[in-house]
């Protein structure tokens, strides 16, 4: 893992439990077990939820990775632990439960 990647994980591991998992060229971040974004090119990716797109109206939305289909907030205020806190309280309640894996 990366010297980016790593900083991103230890300032949100202040919300809660953050896992960067390698996918594709790029990386995932998840939160407490859900999809919150990507790291493309040392860019931390996160999705639109109603919170990330009222607190990160200013944020610049681009695709993480050519070929995607889903615009996301660019994150680059690492240092407002304030922001990062609501941010990732607020996306948590708001993005979908993991779908458990289908049994064969």
């Amino acid at each position: 893992m990366n010297e980016f990647n790593e900083y991103a994980r230890e300032v949100f591991s202040a919300a809660g439990d953050i896992v960067i998992k390698s996918m594709m060229g790029g990386y995932l971040v998840y939160f407490n077990g859900k999809l919150i974004g990507d790291i493309c090119n040392n860019e931390l990716f996160l999705k639109r939820t109603p919170t990330s797109n009222r607190l990160l109206a200013d944020s610049e939305l681009r695709y993480p990775y050519e070929g995607s289909k889903t615009l996301m907030h660019v994150f680059d205020r690492f240092e407002d632990t304030a922001l990062v806190l609501e941010l990732l309280d607020g996306m948590y309640a708001e993005l979908p439960e993991k779908k458990p894996k289908k049994v064969k």
